[in-house]
């Protein structure tokens, strides 16, 4: 066994035996945020309980939209028309090189598009070659879907850079009169040096994920369970009234009308943004069109909706960790704006956008959003930027960088994709660790490049 097989396998072996399941660590991550917020904050466990208490409901329309994301985009995929397309496509890939270079390749360029089509795109396509190629390691080509998601804040559906092109008058209130003009995406997504960015860390990620596939008899089996699907239920024919409605094509195909419809003269001709809910609404009406009738979308959707049970039950103490990172109590010290403040102190104009991304990258281990990035860092970020001569491009890209770089190691965006694979985890994060590394490498010296 080669030196770099053996690193991976430590990796691997490292994240099995310590990395506890996702709710354990977001349990644990809330335990550290208490501990470190009263003496460094100098609040009273009251004022911490309170804010983190106060916190819990606070991403309780985003928990939902991404159950949506999860449940919509598997019921989707599980219509016939998609799952003979994506059986297609599964058949290309003939090695297990060939095959996570593929689902590496498709994942970064589907997140890139849009982040929450990317998360259930690469899982399914992944979770599909699994069931073809047998000699393949399923933990690996998981992972590789999932690695992909580390562009998703470079790319057009990232939150931070979309917010910095939109409403200028909420862009003053956020950063404090800092930025009183839009910044356009012509100088973050679309920069020449973010874009180039992306394509080196995809052009890596293919590469390394397709170099850490193991050799020979060190391939782990696939559990066959993981990759069974549950039997279609076959439905009778329709001799009622009700059931006449039930089978009814011509439902279906009225409200997927409706629903494009309305998709159409909200994206093309009132322009806004495609965001997650535009993702779930597509997801939602192309599934009931291409499962034709009512009653077939709504047992397949029944069936994917043991999947969102990670995210019901977690994303709730996330937002109580946020709650504490972002509240305050008598002595008006915020714990987001401590560890900010903290990097700009030690800042230069050349080492702030690096310390700008490695501030919001630990942050995000805690606050895994972009709008919860935005409102600790948004402030203090901008304003030491321009302090420095920084451009706000560079400083809001360096944090969107950060905010996805992380998400690497963090369990609370592989959800969706783990409860798809029906793995653990532990399973994946050995091979994303690595990934963690290989891509902060080309981040952090493409930050550089791009501040000189």
């Amino acid at each position: 066994m080669s030196l770099f097989h053996k690193i991976i396998n430590g990796c691997v072996g490292f994240m099995q035996k310590y990395l506890p399941e996702p709710f354990i660590f977001a349990i644990i991550l809330t335990f550290v945020a208490v501990l470190v917020a009263i003496p460094v904050c100098h609040q009273s466990i009251a004022e911490v309980v309170t804010n983190w208490g106060g916190g819990v409901w606070n991403l309780l329309g985003f928990s939902m939209q991404m159950a949506l994301v999860l449940v919509t985009g598997a019921t989707l995929a599980s219509a016939p028309t998609i799952k003979k397309g994506i059986n297609k496509l599964a058949s290309m890939p003939k090695t297990s090189a060939s095959a996570i270079a593929l689902v590496t390749g498709i994942s970064a360029v589907a997140c890139w598009l849009n982040w929450g089509f990317g998360l259930i795109v690469g899982a399914i396509f992944a979770k599909e070659i699994a069931k073809k190629l047998k000699n393949v390691d399923y933990r690996l080509l998981i992972a590789s879907a999932y690695s992909g998601f580390v562009v998703w804040h470079a790319g057009i559906s990232g939150s931070i850079p979309l917010k910095m092109a939109s409403d200028v008058n909420e862009l003053v209130k956020d950063t404090n009169n800092v930025i009183t003009s839009v910044i356009p995406i012509s100088n973050t997504i679309l920069d020449i040096h973010n874009i180039i960015m992306v394509v080196l860390v995809t052009v890596a990620l293919v590469a390394i994920n397709s170099l850490m596939h193991p050799k020979g008899d060190n391939i782990i089996a696939i559990d066959p369970a993981l990759l069974k699907e549950d039997e279609d239920i076959k439905i009778e024919k329709a001799t009622t009234p009700a059931s006449k409605l039930e089978n009814s094509r011509l439902l279906s195909l009225i409200l997927s009308v409706l629903g494009f419809t309305f998709l159409i003269i909200s994206l093309f001709i009132k322009g806004k943004s495609f965001d997650l809910g535009s993702v779930i609404l597509l997801f939602l009406f192309l599934g009931i069109v291409l499962h034709k009738t009512p009653i077939a979308y709504v047992r397949s959707f029944t069936k994917s909706v043991g999947g969102a049970a990670g995210i019901l039950l977690q994303f709730p103490f996330y937002a109580g960790i946020m709650g504490i990172i972002t509240g305050v109590g008598e002595s008006g010290i915020c714990l987001g704006t401590v560890v900010s403040e903290a990097f700009v102190n030690i800042s230069t104009s050349t080492t702030y956008p690096i310390y700008t991304f490695l501030c919001a990258a630990i942050l995000n281990m805690f606050v895994p959003s972009g709008g919860g990035h935005w409102a600790i860092q948004a402030p203090i970020m901008f304003a030491a930027g321009e302090a420095l001569n920084v451009d706000h491009g560079l400083t809001g890209m360096a944090i969107a960088w950060g905010d996805a770089w992380t998400n690497l190691i963090q369990p609370f965006w592989a959800l969706p994709a783990l409860a798809i694979a029906k793995l653990n985890a532990k399973d994946i994060m050995g091979f994303c660790l690595i990934d963690l590394v290989v891509s902060g490498i080309i981040i952090i010296g493409g930050l550089l490049i791009w501040a000189i």
